[in-house]
């Protein structure tokens, strides 16, 4: 059993070192090019017309994003059996695990207020100026 057990820690390392190169493309977009995006979309212009073009070109970057988003998730999943292991191989490939975890949870969380952000602002802007 010990042996069984072992070998099945074994092929998790190894399955590991397959999706994480997943998780390494997925960091690296984050960090070189979402991360980026996201803070240009901080500061919204005064216009409508500004602002339904920020709009716009947010939708297209939150395509890209939310692939990325979906591909790191998928990745993870593939991961969830390890919490039963606790070999010192294993605990070493759980940290790396944690830390894409918790930037990809971070990401998607940013993508989500940004999205929610940007619709309420747009919603607000077009209201006053129905208004006018």
């Amino acid at each position: 059993m010990l042996s069984n057990r072992r070998i099945q820690e074994l092929e998790l390392v190894m399955e590991f070192e397959k999706v994480e190169e997943c998780f390494k493309e997925v960091s690296s977009w984050i960090e070189n090019v979402g991360r980026k995006r996201l803070k240009e979309m901080i500061n919204l212009d005064d216009s409508l017309e500004m602002l339904l073009q920020a709009q716009k070109q947010f939708r297209e970057f939150d395509l890209v994003a939310s692939e990325y988003c979906r591909r790191g998730q998928e990745a993870l999943k593939k991961m969830d059996r390890w919490e039963d292991f606790t070999s010192v191989d294993v605990r070493s490939c759980r940290v790396k695990l944690q830390t894409y975890r918790d930037q990809l949870e971070e990401f998607c969380t940013q993508l989500d207020e940004s999205r929610h952000r940007i619709c309420e602002t747009v919603r607000l802007y077009e209201f006053f100026d129905k208004v006018r």
